[in-house]
């Protein structure tokens, strides 16, 4: 009899593995029936009824036996049930069959609601299944409060580990995942396995699907554990800023400057204090001190002997001098500090993609190639801003009159974004090759160099320093900076994309690339979409004969110097009104106002702050509001000022001696206007004095605005294109004749 059990169990087995389900049942129900009191057989025909469909005929199975059974007895079957279902659940997600392990699993849990476990592995089972509708059943299933509770439980921490990793992977913006990761905190034995989950998610959260308040409070978990973790404080200090919580970005850009050590550390933790300051705007005075302190700490790093540095620091080297241009206008002196910085940034990398075997030798160049005209070129454009942003604005023309008879285009997309934008599908929908790339620089430069790129060129300059690492590895033979911020000094770029006036003569001698200037300007657009005004001046109480001027910036560009220039404007054109638009924290930024207004003698009344506006084109068509608009300095505007000159409205903009300190000049000049360019703080008060009082002076600037959408460089993307194409073959004919 026992031989013919071992047989016929052992055949029941071999039917449930060939999925022969119905011959398995039927050799459990002639058992039943001939010993019905062995309970085992009922829960393996049940479990057999499950795997056929028949759900409801499998409880009753279940039950059945159960019925007459006191409670001791009860919960030991139902304990041998439980390990009954695990053990076909286990197999199953063995052989990833995944939707039968769930099933199984859901009525492990009907039988024992509160083991954690089995509740983990239908959590891990629901995501691999896209049944994300199981997630809104946490709650109820009592998960967070039996992880908060701590007692008696049995936990598979790595099963946690996993659950919690796939959680943050699959669905990163999921409202329960704060609460599941805070209750999952005292399960961790080592604060670095909850680093290495965390961090890397909020990146994603934060910089990739464009929500810094969730990473934020995800980085927030991980201080319970590190109060004083310096990596974690960066991140955090950047994401309070990017979420607007200008205040605590702040303190948290300070903590991490008084727990730096090393110089690298305490540059980049006063290059997160300097863009919190500059972010909010109206912190003027500890902005000058900070960025004097900057400049110091940069001086020390270059004098300093060659110290080993590792890759995140250095990656983190060349982005503080970002803040300097918005504070003061001084190019020979802020380059020569910069360049050897970036050359030092440059050193670093290069030996770092050697060290791991990354040496981009130059293609080896066929004779076919030694004519131009013979080659079509493959040109590479590298960015994180191809979306809603102003590089994104203003790079589309030449994108969209690219000549793809002569041009091969790669487009490598930075830290792609995994949310819906409009521009940045634009792009991806433009004929040529499209890469969406991560946050790796060294990868990203081993897709740039297996492509074959002739000339790749930068649109981030030292705004990204992914981007940075990229071109100081040098994937491609030629490499240029054109329209992201000035040039980025690292001596592995050989060209800075000029025109005539956005650099001064004398600019080459201090900078490290190669100017190439174009022979009219370096941008142009085709024009820009405008939407309907949602502003009104009686909205805003304003007299509908009043001369309304306007400064759109965000806070970073607030100097204490132009502001006082705006007020002394408002002072002496009577009836006048001074509109403030831009990103900062709303009541330091009117503090900030107000105080140099009354230092003026300028009434409060007369200014207005206005609210940020969702979409572009109708932030574009609320500038018709304006009679004039007041550029900033020593940092202009680029995007703002060229809506602006679409817009047909006056500008006055103060000409500088660096590249940030003559966008608008060089704009204004490619459309045909010189009317509001001063060379002297006297000559921008002049000029918005001026126009303010002069009517008929704004309305022939405003009639030559029209004219020139028709005549005007800045207006001819086409043209524009055509010189862009020009200077790369120009440079391709150079590189190869000094082959």
């Amino acid at each position: 009899m026992i031989t013919d059990i071992y047989n016929w169990q052992n055949q029941a087995e071999q039917y449930l593995i060939q999925e022969k389900y119905s011959q398995a049942a039927q050799l459990y129900e002639q058992a039943i029936a001939i010993e019905p009191n062995t309970i085992y057989y009922y829960w393996h025909l049940g479990l057999l009824l499950l795997l056929q469909g028949q759900e409801a005929e499998a409880q009753m199975t279940w039950i059945l036996p159960m019925t007459e059974a006191d409670e001791e007895q009860l919960q030991i079957w139902a304990n041998e049930l439980f390990q009954v279902l695990q053990i076909e659940a286990e197999r199953r997600e063995t052989l990833a069959e995944y939707s039968l392990a769930w099933l199984i699993r859901q009525h492990m849990r009907e039988i024992n609601p509160s083991y954690i476990n089995n509740l983990l592995q239908i959590l891990l089972l629901s995501m691999k299944l896209q049944k994300f509708e199981e997630l809104d059943d946490l709650n109820e299933w009592g998960l967070i409060e039996s992880l908060n509770a701590k007692k008696n439980i049995e936990i598979n921490t790595e099963l946690l580990i996993q659950v919690l990793k796939e959680f943050l992977n699959t669905v990163p913006l999921h409202p329960i995942n704060l609460n599941l990761l805070g209750a999952s905190l005292p399960y961790f034995s080592d604060p670095h396995q909850c680093f290495s989950i965390l961090l890397p998610a909020a990146m994603e959260i934060g910089h990739t699907l464009l929500n810094p308040l969730l990473a934020s409070s995800l980085l927030e978990l991980h201080l319970r554990l590190e109060p004083d973790n310096l990596e974690i404080l960066r991140h955090l200090a950047t994401f309070y800023q990017d979420a607007r919580n200008y205040s605590q970005g702040i303190e948290t850009a300070r903590l991490c400057y008084s727990l730096s050590e090393g110089l690298a550390d305490k540059i980049f933790a006063l290059h997160l204090l300097l863009r919190g300051l500059m972010s909010a705007g109206g912190y003027w005075q500890e902005i000058c001190t900070t960025c004097q302190e900057l400049e110091t700490m940069f001086q020390q790093f270059i004098k300093a002997e060659r110290i080993p540095i590792e890759e995140g620091k250095i990656l983190r080297l060349l982005v503080p001098s970002f803040a300097i241009p918005h504070i003061k206008d001084a190019p020979a002196e802020f380059r020569a500090i910069h360049n050897k910085v970036a050359e030092i940034f440059n050193n670093y990398i290069q030996a770092l993609g050697q060290s791991q075997g990354k040496n981009y030798v130059p293609q080896i160049i066929h004779h076919q190639s030694l004519t131009p005209h013979l080659k079509k070129l493959k040109i590479g454009y590298i960015s994180y801003a191809l979306r809603n942003h102003s590089v994104g604005w203003l790079s589309r023309w030449l994108f969209q009159h690219h000549d793809r008879d002569k041009f091969d285009i790669y487009t490598y997309f930075i830290n792609y974004k995994l949310v819906n934008n409009y521009l940045q599908e634009w792009y991806l929908s433009q004929p040529g090759k499209a890469r969406k790339l991560g946050i790796n620089g060294l990868e990203n430069a081993d897709h740039i160099y297996q492509d074959e790129i002739d000339i790749l060129v930068d649109l981030d300059s030292i705004t990204l320093d992914i981007t940075s690492e990229v071109m100081a590895l040098k994937p491609a033979p030629i490499q240029a900076t054109w329209l992201g911020w000035d040039a980025s000094g690292i001596p592995a770029i050989d060209y800075f994309i000029a025109d005539p006036y956005v650099l001064p003569d004398n600019a080459q001698n201090y900078y490290t690339e190669k100017i190439w200037r174009l022979p009219q300007t370096y941008i142009a657009v085709d024009g820009f979409e405008v939407g309907v005004p949602t502003l009104r001046r009686d909205d805003l109480n304003i007299p509908m004969d009043a001369v309304v001027y306007l400064s759109a910036q965000r806070g970073y560009k607030r100097h204490p110097e132009t502001t006082k220039w705006q007020m002394q404007i408002i002072k002496q054109v009577p009836n006048s009104y001074f509109l403030i638009k831009g990103l900062a924290e709303e009541e330091t930024i009117k503090r900030f106002f107000y105080q140099i207004a009354e230092e003026e003698g300028v009434d409060c009344c007369r200014l207005r702050f206005l609210p940020q506006v969702h979409l572009e084109s109708v932030h574009r068509a609320n500038l018709g509001i304006a009679d004039i608009v007041l550029d900033t300095f020593p940092y202009n505007g680029a995007t703002t000022t060229l809506e602006t000159l679409w817009m047909g409205i006056p500008l006055v903009t103060r000409v500088g001696e660096q590249f940030a300190a003559r966008n608008s000049y060089t704009m204004m000049m490619n459309a045909g206007i010189t009317q509001g360019i001063a060379w002297t703080d006297e000559e921008y008060i002049e000029w918005g004095v001026r126009l303010g009082k002069d009517e008929t002076l704004r309305q022939q600037v405003a009639l030559k605005l029209k004219i020139s959408r028709q005549t005007a460089p800045l207006w001819n993307g086409k043209q524009f294109t055509r010189e862009m194409e020009k200077a790369y073959q120009q440079m391709w004919q150079n590189y190869i004749e000094k082959k």
